[in-house]
């Protein structure tokens, strides 16, 4: 089979001839890679190596105060995530609950700030008061802090708004395009009465 498409079979015997260096034999290994294999056996840690520096202390004292002014400069926390971020790096979660209670009184941290930026945050995204009530509860935050804001914003208004600049002006008679504006209003947080008077409500209402 002179016209064979399968190369032939290695010769072995001829191989080991040509390469026929023992291990032993090989020559020791150049600086460079001398220097690559340290580097790799420094940077490779054990899985005790990496347990150790987990259960390392944490922040304590100054260390740890200073570290909460940063985190809370960078961004506004509720009190109970405030808590929760500062106890992965501290040494001791009973000198983080003191520091945020201290915090919370020196009017650094608040959670009636955070419960009102979340409010006027919701509102832009055409929310309504189901989801900001969850978005509330998502962060550690009781509702009564804008109970009364919540209950002063015009709701039904915000739900007509809001179908307008989804489906436009002309109320829908076709029951099918009534229900698809009544699932996306509640899935937008709404509830029933507000949304049901949107999506009836004429533009010169």
């Amino acid at each position: 089979m002179e016209n064979s498409k399968f190369p032939k079979l290695l010769n072995y015997t001829t191989l080991k001839q040509q390469f026929n260096e023992s291990y032993s034999e090989l020559s020791p290994p150049t600086p460079q890679e001398e220097r690559l294999t340290s580097l790799h056996n420094e940077n490779r840690l054990s899985f005790d190596d990496q347990l150790q520096q987990k259960q390392s202390p944490g922040l304590t004292g100054t260390r740890l105060r200073s570290y909460a002014f940063a985190v809370l400069t960078r961004k506004e926390y509720s009190k109970v995530d405030l808590i929760e971020k500062l106890a992965r790096y501290a040494q001791n979660k009973d000198e983080v609950v003191e520091l945020v209670e201290e915090l919370a009184k020196e009017n650094y941290q608040s959670d009636q700030r955070v419960a009102e930026m979340l409010l006027r945050s919701q509102i832009r995204k055409g929310k309504g008061p189901n989801s900001v009530k969850m978005a509330l509860r998502a962060k550690n935050l009781d509702k009564t802090l804008v109970h009364e804001d919540i209950q002063e914003i015009d709701w039904y208004e915000q739900a007509y708004q809001l179908k307008v600049k989804k489906y436009g002006v002309e109320v829908a008679k076709d029951p099918k395009i009534k229900a698809k504006q009544i699932r996306f209003l509640q899935h937008r947080g709404f509830e029933m009465d507000a949304i049901m008077k949107a999506i009836v409500q004429r533009d010169d209402d």
